[in-house]
């Protein structure tokens, strides 16, 4: 479904299901040059289960109009809008990478508005190699190729994420080049990296947040490796950590763990 927020339709997967207001819900957000269909077995499975799921496009990013947010704390805006505008007063935010900040800061600048947080792949500080930054802008096709051979640890996906036998690196790298070709006027890959490079408020946000958080990590990231993800671990006031067999892109190279991850921590007080 299309929802306006800050003067312009914004896209939000609902798993399959109607938007229900009354149900608890879960709001999903992608990382760069990535959109919804990221959390495809997370979303369907909690919306076929109990869940209102919202799993967006972030601004500017394939079906959703407006800018695309320039900074972290832009990021965290839109979501909060997002939840002004469906009058949803308390929502579990899932963020992945880049997601993983915009939802940190949503929970800081919001904290009556958020119930569980969970940050997948996740860093602080978030900093990209200058060259990461160059190539985003002068070679975007290479950058996207770079980024890939640091985001898989495996080459095919368990079945319950996109099929036995296929190639995560060449449906990752069609994705990506598909979301950066979405949006003519933005480069989404310089946008979305030299945001999460300049993020500076991750220490302060997290002391900010009051509600459990549960970072899942995978042990061969190379991108956000799991020890880049301990300042943010150590000032988590009620948290859990849980690590899985897998690179940056967890959520179809551990889909089951991650899912069950996720549910058993939103069925926790």
């Amino acid at each position: 479904m299309k929802v306006t927020v800050q003067g312009h339709p914004l896209y939000a997967y609902t798993g399959g299901r109607p938007f229900d207001p009354t149900k608890p819900t879960v709001l999903f957000i992608h990382g760069v040059l990535n959109d919804h269909s990221m959390w495809i077995l997370q979303s369907r499975y909690l919306a076929h289960h109990g869940w209102n799921v919202l799993a967006i496009d972030l601004p500017g990013h394939c079906r959703s109009a407006g800018e695309p947010p320039p900074t972290v704390a832009h990021g965290a805006r839109v979501v909060l809008d997002l939840l002004d505008a469906l009058q949803i007063p308390q929502a579990a935010l899932v963020g992945h990478s880049f997601g993983s900040l915009i939802a940190l800061e949503a929970a800081a600048l919001g904290p009556g508005r958020v119930d569980h947080l969970v940050l997948v792949g996740t860093a602080f500080p978030m900093r990209v190699s200058p060259a990461l930054l160059d190539s985003s802008v002068q070679a975007p096709l290479e950058a996207i190729d770079m980024v890939n051979a640091f985001s898989h640890a495996s080459l095919s996906p368990p079945p319950s994420a996109l099929g036995p036998g296929t190639w995560l690196y060449g449906g990752s790298r069609a994705l990506m080049r598909r979301v950066l070709a979405s949006n003519p006027r933005v480069n989404l890959f310089h946008t979305g990296f030299k945001a999460c490079d300049e993020y500076r408020n991750g220490e302060t946000a997290m002391t900010q947040v009051t509600c459990p958080v549960m970072f899942i990590l995978g042990d061969k990231d190379q991108m956000t490796p799991p020890e880049a993800a301990q300042a943010l671990v150590a000032r988590a006031q009620r948290h859990r950590v849980v690590r899985l067999d897998a690179g940056h892109s967890l959520m179809t190279e551990a889909p089951d763990g991650v899912l069950f991850a996720i549910k058993d921590f939103l069925q926790s007080n």
